[in-house]
Parts: structure tokens; sequence; C-alpha cells
């Protein structure tokens, strides 16, 4: 079901893997997502990087004639740490900023499998919404169970009273592509 909403998004700000990791359904649905973004005439804006997963899910979009915006920070972007950014690039001051900047540039988020930097951005635009300094949807592309670890802790911590079921709540997961951006679009 495409665009069931009465407001579409307009961009979704992706965190991701600057690696492949093991499971080849992790690139298959990142290529998708790139897909699915571009057919939705949905912007993407992401991490700035071109290897792993982000490399996989701005070419996707990119190629799709999708708007891209990558957001690195000068330190990652003098070290060439990232190789080239796929589609426009702006470079920022700080890790804190490119944050910042994909708060500003973005109607909501989706994170894909990754690693630590991936967790923390997730955590950060999470934490900053159960703050209310934001109200953009945050959703959990669950891929052949990744995240289903990490659902259960935040469970966990909300049964041992640790996190309020409001902010539970922030996340939003799916496994597929579709059913996660009309999940988020239902939120807006």
């Amino acid at each position: 079901m495409e665009g069931n909403s009465a407001r579409q998004i307009k961009s979704i700000c992706v965190f991701c893997g600057s690696n492949l990791g093991k499971n080849a359904k992790f690139v298959e649905a990142t290529n998708n997502l790139g897909r699915v973004l571009a057919k939705r005439k949905i912007h993407l804006v992401y991490g700035g990087s071109s290897l792993g997963l982000m490399g996989y899910v701005s070419t996707a979009a990119h190629v799709g004639r999708s708007q891209v915006l990558g957001i690195i920070p000068t330190a990652l972007a003098e070290w060439n740490f990232a190789g080239k950014t796929v589609g426009e690039e702006l470079e920022v001051p700080t890790m804190l900023d490119r944050i910042w900047k994909m708060l500003d540039n973005s109607d909501a988020f989706i994170a894909l499998p990754g690693g630590i930097g991936t967790l923390e951005e997730n955590f950060q635009i999470t934490s900053w919404a159960q703050l209310n300094i934001h109200h953009k949807p945050i959703g959990l592309l669950n891929i052949d169970g990744f995240f289903n670890k990490l659902l259960s802790f935040l469970d966990q911590a909300g049964e041992e009273n640790f996190i309020p079921h409001s902010a539970r709540q922030i996340f939003i997961s799916a496994s597929t592509v579709e059913e996660m951006i009309d999940k988020l679009e239902d939120c807006l």
C-alpha cells in the first residue's frame, strides 16, 4: 500500500553500516530501500559514505533519480575514511553538527543493520524524540531479525522501569521496506 496517509514523507534519513555485514539479505533490503525511496519520490539523507550499506542505499536511490544528501563531518571527509559521497555532499564541522543537519533535512528516520555508529545516531535521534526536541517517526528495519535482541533489550529496560512505555513506543519496527515507510507515514 503506497502513500496511504494524508501526509507523505518527503525525505528520510537512513542510518546504516559502512560495512556490508555477513548476511546477503542486508544488501538486498538496502538496495530495495534505495529503489523504493526513488519510486516514491522520497529524498535520501545519509551519512555521506560510499562504503558498505551506506554505499548501496545511496547508489540505489541516486540511480533511481532520488535526491541524495550525504552529510559528513570534516574529519571523515579529510581522512577520506568514508569513500566518495554519492549525491550532494554537505560537510559539517562535527558529528553533533551532522546529526542536527540530518534532523533538519529529514521527515523521518530508518535504521538498517550497522554497528556502533549506526546505533549511536539512532539512539541520539531517539533520545531527542523522548525529550520532545522533535516529533519525527523513527523506524528500525528489522531485516532477517537483526534488531530482535535490541528490541528485547528495550522491552526489558521498560519492564525494569528504565524506559517509559511512551519512549519505548518511539521505535517503529518492520521487516520490509514498504511496510516500514507506510508505518512511518502513518505517524505523520
